[in-house]
């Protein structure tokens, strides 16, 4: 079903280009899409229902993520082994994502949303990030980023994110990456996931492509601001912060939820 694009007002642009800027450093600073913060803005200042805000925040993480990955690169801090194979997986995951985006209803990609969001808050606070790591391609490390791939495509086709916010502490945690790499490796991987996964909700009307360029565009130009942050800041501190940040999210996308769930069952007494 294609979902209709809402009509944008001077304040509407106003937000989506404040959307842009804050999704665009964090970006670059923690190595995701930007889709944490596209997501629920989207939903909750622009009346994006959640089918709608995840095909539009996929879209407009594009720009962002090939500015960044251009500033990691020039620091040295992209695994271009790793992030070859873990595209092969997450191509193909980024298709069905976006291909399941259609078929499941809204209240749960809401749920589903929440819960993503707390899991990998967790998963940032469990990390210790280190500047000297890199990852070390084997057999079975190769298998494994090709699995990691995969889900991070489906993630991502699904729920609107660029998928960093899976790659960064997976290839911290499990692989053995310092924080850096595992930054500018996920923008690596997330440029042709999103475009694959782009594609695929345009074909089914999940896109509001005026609103994504607004922000992608936009965000770009912080984008690179992100990176040099991310360079000189603690990396333990960064992770602190940006799993307090999730919680909340999750927490106010929780109550959204609930509060919704509540109205709609005492709709047909009223």
């Amino acid at each position: 079903m294609t979902t209709p694009a809402p009509t944008r007002t001077r304040r509407d642009w106003f937000v989506l280009i404040a959307i842009g800027l804050a999704a665009g450093f964090l970006s670059g600073f923690l190595g995701v899409g930007g889709g944490t913060i596209i997501v629920p803005a989207l939903t909750g200042f622009l009346a994006f229902n959640q089918r709608l805000a995840a095909g539009t925040s996929l879209a407009a993480i594009i720009p962002p993520a090939i500015v960044g990955v251009i500033g990691y690169v020039v620091t040295g801090s992209v695994n271009w082994i790793a992030g070859l194979i873990l595209i092969a997986g997450a191509i193909a995951g980024a298709w069905i994502g976006s291909w399941l985006l259609n078929k499941l209803p809204l209240i749960v990609l809401r749920w589903m949303f929440i819960v993503f969001l707390l899991g990998v808050a967790i998963s940032l606070f469990l990390a210790v990030p280190s500047r000297d790591a890199e990852v070390d391609i084997t057999a079975l490390t190769a298998l494994m980023l090709v699995a990691l791939g995969l889900v991070t495509g489906i993630i991502s086709g699904l729920i609107g994110v660029g998928g960093g916010v899976i790659l960064v502490p997976a290839l911290m945690l499990l692989f053995g990456s310092s924080d850096l790499e595992a930054k500018g490796t996920s923008l690596l991987v997330m440029i042709p996931t999103t475009i694959t996964g782009t594609i695929g909700n345009s074909r089914r009307g999940n896109v509001d492509l005026k609103a994504a360029a607004a922000i992608g565009l936009t965000a770009a130009l912080t984008s690179l601001l992100g990176v040099w942050c991310a360079v000189l800041i603690d990396p333990w501190v960064g992770s602190i912060l940006f799993g307090g940040y999730l919680l909340f999210i999750a927490g106010q996308n929780a109550y959204k939820t609930i509060k919704a769930q509540r109205a709609a069952k005492r709709a047909p007494a009223a």
